[in-house]
């Protein structure tokens, strides 16, 4: 068997005794030659010429050259010019080049044709056959087309048939006909002993002999009359076995009992069948209540997947608030190392300030004896005299602190302020007298690096409010970050008045700010002029209503309005604030006392 190449150009394992084959293995190029560019099989017609005499027919190509594997590598004069391969029936043009018959063929199928060599004109009567090139090409010695299989016997190309039809490596159909498998001929006896399907084989019963797919298809065993067979009621109970010959008789006479047997059985199949609907029945009424559990479950199941949605978007907020407060704790460690310096000089003015006092009475019991010495005594109240100054200083700074540190603890870096009044009646008071006619709340922020406000109260009224309102003002102040932030300020501002009663009923007004105002511009003073409301809530009803509890007042400051459903997230305290606060105070102590 060898491999030929059809007109679409794909490769067909074909029989050597039918059509004429192509070749398993590609041939050696030499060296010096270059085939030609792959051409479309599909535009190169079926060899139809018959084979030369001597030549026995399935053993040429049916196009192009020989592409069997050469001992050695043929020369150049051997090869086609156009297919690239060995020549097969090799014809000789006028100018002296030689092709392939089909190559030729098909180059003078086409109009005008001219040699692809030197592109001279070809005629079809002036091509003729180069008998001497074809021998010398059959004496070429070849390695078996079955040398992928294990051959390696080398023939001349004129013996390869000879040789393939004893080749044991040679591929052949199964010698049966009816098997589609194909092996190597050695392999022949043992296929045909245990692996083909139709290898004849005997029933076990008859000893008849049959190929083996008759007796797997049970045909046969149905009919042999020496087979041992059951009863074909054995479902129904009928445990009869005999030969099949016997089998007729038997079911002959034990008629009626089989039909009793198959009557026990559907009776059997019936009472299952009403056990089985009623079980469905009772399933039946359990399914509206399980449809309704479902629905139950289904509605648990939103609301829990909502309340994680909302539990995640609070901890995204507390996770910013965090890194925000981080930055704060940050800023007071630098203030703490700073105090601890502080706390050392301070420590060491009083190391200095117990020896001046310790040199004055010295200074002064020496005075009482006649020993002193003015000159001394000036220069040690000049000591003290700095020394005090310095203690002067350092309060100022500690002092100062002191006040960073409250605007930490209560800055607000989310846009909302929560401004807690205490003293309400004597605030109030100390504004009709005109004594501290408005107050101005603690700094907040949008954010880290947001925009810095603050709100602006007359506890009195302002303006058309004065003496029967209060006015509540919002008030832009000139933060770090201005130069990074987008102006004018066009943020949404919120006023609230907080209702400290169970009804909760808050009293608010919003606005939005006024881009060619010069309140939202960017500040250049501390603070912008402040822009509110001046009627922002009457006095009696500010009075009457439960907005006033333990003489203290909320009032609630957001840059945008909060969210339906939520109350606003309150700053995360900072645990370890009111011990260092205390140690300032503890300090300030220290440097009184010290002082005195």
């Amino acid at each position: 068997m060898s491999s030929g190449r059809i007109s679409d150009g794909r490769e067909v394992q074909i029989p050597l005794q039918q059509v004429a084959p192509s070749l398993v293995s590609p041939l050696s190029c030499s060296p010096t030659f270059t085939p030609p560019s792959f051409r479309t099989a599909s535009h190169w017609p079926l060899c139809e010429l018959p084979p030369p005499q001597g030549v026995p027919a399935g053993f040429l190509p049916l196009l192009g050259g020989f592409r069997d594997h050469f001992v050695e590598t043929p020369e150049a004069k051997y090869r086609c010019l156009d297919c690239g391969l060995v020549l097969c029936h090799p014809r000789q043009t006028e100018c002296g080049h030689r092709f392939c018959q089909s190559c030729i063929n098909k180059i003078l199928s086409g109009p005008n044709p001219t040699c692809p060599t030197d592109k001279e004109p070809l005629f079809k009567d002036k091509i003729f056959k180069d008998v001497c090139c074809h021998r010398e090409i059959m004496a070429l010695k070849v390695f078996c087309r079955s040398e992928a299989n294990g051959c390696q016997e080398q023939m001349s190309l004129q013996q390869i048939p000879d040789h393939l039809n004893v080749c044991p490596f040679y591929e052949v159909p199964c010698p049966l006909g009816k098997c589609k498998e194909r092996m190597m001929r050695k392999e022949i006896p043992d296929h045909l002993t245990w692996k083909c399907k139709h290898r004849e084989t005997s029933c076990e019963f008859c000893m008849a002999k049959m190929p083996l797919t008759e007796l797997q298809l049970s045909s046969h065993q149905h009919d042999c009359p020496k087979a041992q067979v059951s009863c074909v009621f054995q479902r129904y109970g009928c445990t009869f076995k005999a030969l099949n010959q016997d089998m007729r008789q038997h079911d002959s006479t034990f008629a009626a009992e089989h039909l009793r047997m198959m009557v026990t059985r559907n009776c059997l199949l019936e009472n299952k069948v009403e056990d089985v609907k009623e079980e469905l029945v009772e399933r039946y009424k359990v399914l509206p209540a399980l449809s309704s559990r479902l629905s139950e479950l289904e509605n648990q199941n939103n609301e829990l997947r909502d309340k994680n949605r909302q539990t995640e978007q609070k901890l995204v907020t507390m996770q910013k608030l965090m890194s925000s407060h981080s930055e704060k704790l940050l800023e007071l460690e630098l203030e703490l190392r700073s105090l601890r310096a502080l706390r050392d000089e301070v420590e060491s003015l009083r190391g200095a300030l117990d020896g001046v006092r310790t040199r004055l009475g010295t200074l002064e019991q020496g005075g009482r004896c006649g020993t002193g010495s003015t000159h001394t005594l000036a220069t040690l109240e000049t000591q003290v005299g700095r020394h005090d100054n310095m203690l002067s200083v350092h309060e100022i700074r500690l002092a100062d602190m002191d006040l960073r540190f409250q605007v930490l603890e209560t800055a607000s870096y989310n846009g909302t302020l929560i401004w807690k009044i205490r003293d309400y009646k004597r605030r109030k008071q100390e504004a009709v007298a005109g004594k501290t006619l408005s107050l101005y709340s603690q700094p907040f922020y949008t954010g880290y690096f947001g925009y810095k406000m603050c709100a602006r109260v007359y506890l009195n009224g302002d303006g058309m409010g004065k003496g029967s309102h209060l006015s509540l003002f919002f008030v832009v102040m000139r933060g770090e970050y201005d130069a990074l932030l987008p102006w004018p300020f066009k943020q949404k501002v919120t006023l609230m008045l907080m209702d400290q009663g169970p009804s909760r009923k808050h009293l608010g007004d919003a606005f939005k700010p006024d881009p060619n105002s010069s309140s939202f511009r960017r500040p250049a003073a501390e603070m912008n002029i402040a822009s509110g409301c001046p009627l922002f809530v009457s006095q009696n009803l500010l009075e009457t209503g439960s907005y006033i509890k333990d003489d203290t007042i909320f009032i609630k400051v957001g840059v945008r309005p909060p969210g339906p459903g939520s109350e606003p997230l309150r700053d995360i305290s900072i645990l370890s604030l009111n011990k260092r606060i205390w140690f300032l105070f503890s300090l300030s102590s220290a440097l009184v006392l010290a002082q005195h």
